[in-house]
């Protein structure tokens, strides 16, 4: 009887306390201390990636100019039911605002942000706003005073245009970035074909990218198997080479291209020299130029995974299958290429990436045609300070990457589980 109820007793430690809450509280502050190593990672990850992220994203749809600089005409305007021309209060209310916008010198802020729906409307806001503060006498209508001012106020669609944009949130940016238009009713339309660029420039940034990609992984997966099955000695003198690109700025390896791919370059000066053309190639300045860079520049980003994928494969496995009889080229393609799937897919995703989102080497190298989606968020950032179209053209890649990236995952596990 004592054995069994000794047997059914908890276990203490040697202090008394139960040895259960003891290993409950070490595992506790083994999981705090764990959590106290990443905290500092984890918050500098949320301050450098998340934040502007989120940032980015709210911006694209942000829209504070005619909330917060015509508040009283947001206000009034609310109630309009869109036929017509507003009441006599939403004209006071606009009178009112443009005279405060006036007095702060926030007249250009609104004129800027009507102005992208309406070409003309920023001389309106700003003709209008000099001549404020209205003189209404008795009985007169403000209303009229507008009309009589600038006769584009009796035209709807410019209040159309102020109650759509009296909100603090707005689609007209994404819009915008896929060539699409708001319609009066709220929703969206494809603009007339002459007024769009964005689609052909989305279009052109993924067909370029597909190419370099294409050409890197056929470039990259050649070396990254020859380096794999060398001896280890050559293997690692021939990947500084592969590593040196690393150490060189991307805009010192662009101009040398320039130099190299020039008319008058070392490339056609060679060409002609040896006599294999008879007039300098157009190399530079063109697709061919950056097609050319880009694969220079990119193709470390396909061989290195690909080199370490292939350098973890057994070589025993080849000799198997050709010792059991099978052809050397077909124990390569049922054996060994299916193994380096992941490594070639991670690189090419990588490249492709990083293509759609090159800069410098197409606004260098390239003519107007081969410019890509960053460099018009560069030139809304830099030059028009059009921070809504700059962060939804942003928008747009990052969903177009977060999107491949979701392809990816899918089609490497799918062959881990082929493969298993």
């Amino acid at each position: 009887m004592s054995e069994t109820m000794t047997m059914n007793a908890p276990l203490t430690a040697a202090d008394g306390e139960s040895l259960k809450v003891k290993l409950a509280r070490e595992r506790r502050n083994k999981q705090l201390k764990a959590i106290a190593l990443v905290a500092p990672l984890a918050l500098f990850l949320l301050l450098t990636f998340l934040v502007p992220i989120a940032m980015l994203l709210k911006r694209s749809v942000d829209n504070p100019e005619v909330i917060t600089y015509l508040p009283q005409t947001s206000a009034e305007i609310a109630s309009w039911d869109r036929r017509g021309l507003p009441s006599e209060a939403v004209f006071a209310a606009m009178a009112r605002d443009l005279t405060v916008a006036k007095e702060q010198k926030t007249v250009s802020e609104i004129s800027k942000r009507l102005n992208m729906d309406i070409s003309g409307f920023r001389s309106l806001i700003q003709r209008s706003a000099r001549k404020m503060p209205l003189e209404v006498a008795a009985g007169e209508s403000v209303r009229d005073q507008f009309i009589a001012m600038d006769e584009r106020w009796g035209d709807p669609d410019h209040w159309h245009v102020i109650a759509k944009n009296a909100k603090s949130w707005t689609p007209y940016y994404l819009y915008s970035s896929l060539d699409l238009r708001e319609t009066k009713a709220g929703t969206p339309e494809l603009a007339p074909e002459e007024e769009r660029a964005f689609l052909s420039i989305f279009g052109r940034t993924l067909w370029m990218s597909m190419w370099i990609t294409l050409i890197s992984v056929l470039l990259g997966y050649p070396i990254a198997y020859w380096l794999a099955n060398l001896p280890a000695r050559k293997s690692n003198l021939l990947m500084i080479l592969v590593l040196l690109p690393f150490w060189t700025s991307v805009l010192v390896r662009v101009a040398s291209w320039i130099v190299l791919l020039q008319q008058e370059g070392l490339i056609n000066s060679a060409l002609m020299g040896l006599g294999i053309i008879g007039e300098p190639l157009q190399l530079a300045f063109n697709r061919t130029g950056v097609y050319i860079a880009m694969v220079h520049i990119l193709l470390p980003f396909v061989i290195l995974p690909a080199y370490s994928v292939m350098k973890s494969i057994p070589p025993t496995y080849m000799r198997a299958a050709i010792s059991l009889g099978d052809h050397p080229f077909a124990a390569f393609w049922k054996i060994y290429f299916p193994q380096t799937v992941a490594g070639v897919a991670a690189g090419a995703l990588l490249v492709f990436i990083m293509c759609m989102g090159y800069y410098i080497t197409p606004a260098l190298l390239g003519g107007p045609q081969e410019q890509m989606v960053s460099y018009y968020v560069a030139f809304y950032t830099n030059v028009t300070i059009n921070w809504g179209m700059a962060a939804a053209l942003g928008s747009l890649l990052l969903v177009a990457t977060m999107t491949l990236y979701a392809v990816y995952s899918k089609l490497v596990g799918a062959n881990k589980l082929s493969l298993g």
